[in-house]
């Protein structure tokens, strides 16, 4: 596995038990809100645990951006100046 693949599933599974639902039900497109019934308060407890895990601190007013894993991703990759 790669290590883009591999923080990609990291990031899969913080998420997941934030949201309290099994890796395998949280898809890459999946809304957060929509589909796993989120609220802010689970956005800043993502954040918080992106920055725990990966040194990453997104800031909170990208918040509305992260509506599912892809863009949660690109959004830890940008910060953290990760390359494809």
């Amino acid at each position: 596995m790669s290590g883009e693949n591999e923080r990609y599933e990291q990031l899969r599974e913080i998420i997941a038990e934030v949201l309290e639902v099994e890796t395998d039900e949280l898809t890459d497109t999946g809304d957060f809100a929509e589909e796993y019934q989120a609220d802010s308060l689970r956005a800043i407890e993502i954040l918080a645990r992106i920055d725990k895990e990966f040194k990453v601190e997104i800031p909170q007013s990208e918040l509305p951006e992260l509506r599912n894993l892809k863009t949660t991703y690109e959004a830890v990759a940008r910060h953290a100046g990760w390359q494809d």
